[in-house]
């Protein structure tokens, strides 16, 4: 009788409406919980909000639980689901002085739209199958950095220590001038004032950083992604055919049990 019961909460768990539902109460409970940082939107409708939070919440709490029903320890095996259940464990969580944070962090269960949409969920794939060769890209830029950093701050330091006194300022200028955030007017031509060849630091180290090493970073990750992609169509290949095998191998034992009766002498 019991595990009658859980094959239908299963079940009932893995129909597309169900799935849909929840996905459409994880987005309205993000939109609640964005309303709530509204001052005048809480003095309108505060109870209204707190409200319907406290439902979704409760929603969530019971898929958790049927799903630990349902599938028991195999639930800790995803990731997904390990997820939601340190999100809505959070969100259990008393809010009162100190943990407010914690309450506030209910809004990453929006994540969770990744898990029912392929696309998203193939971008997710791709950046985490990128992650070993970003490693090595991200080594490089350090190596760079650190590089840049020492000859900017023995050469710039003294006259500008705002900007490049030390390691850590000058690491931190090179970064602005690397997302190129006011790096012409704000940082290198005050400098070309009182060195007038400073360009010809600051231009190499944005042609190696902007324009190589960070599109070398895009590179891999549109690389990935064409993997994932690659393997999804071959996994989907790999089991049409090995469905077709299975439907032949039933043909043929049917052909094999007529002939069978076939040849059985009446």
């Amino acid at each position: 009788m019991t595990p009658t019961f859980r094959q239908r909460i299963g079940n009932i768990l893995d129909r597309p409406a169900v799935t849909r539902a929840i996905v459409a109460i994880i987005v309205f409970n993000a939109i609640l919980l964005g309303l709530e940082t509204s001052d005048p939107v809480m003095d309108a409708a505060g109870p209204l909000i707190l409200t319907l939070d406290r439902i979704c919440l409760a929603i969530f709490v019971v898929e958790i639980v049927a799903k630990l029903y349902v599938q028991r320890l195999t639930f800790f095996r995803s990731g997904w689901n390990l997820f939601d259940f340190v999100v809505i464990g959070i969100a259990l969580v008393p809010t009162g002085q100190g943990l407010s944070v914690l309450r506030a962090l209910r809004v990453l269960r929006a994540l969770r739209v990744i898990s029912a949409a392929p696309t998203l969920r193939r971008v997710v794939e791709g950046f985490v199958s990128a992650l070993p060769g970003m490693a090595s890209v991200f080594l490089l830029m350090g190596i760079i950095f650190y590089i840049a950093s020492v000859m900017a701050t023995q050469l710039f330091g003294g006259a500008f220590p705002e900007w490049f006194g030390s390691l850590g300022h000058s690491a931190y200028s090179l970064f602005q001038i690397m997302t190129l955030e006011s790096w012409s007017m704000g940082i290198v031509r005050p400098l070309m004032e009182e060195f007038p060849y400073a360009w010809a630091f600051f231009i190499p180290f944005i042609l190696v950083t902007t324009f190589a090493v960070v599109n070398l970073l895009v590179g891999l990750i549109v690389n990935s992604m064409q993997d994932a992609h690659a393997e999804e169509g071959n996994a989907a290949t790999d089991a049409y055919r090995d469905e077709v095998l299975a439907r032949l191998v039933a043909i043929e034992k049917r052909l094999g049990e007529g002939r069978g009766e076939n040849a059985t002498p009446h």
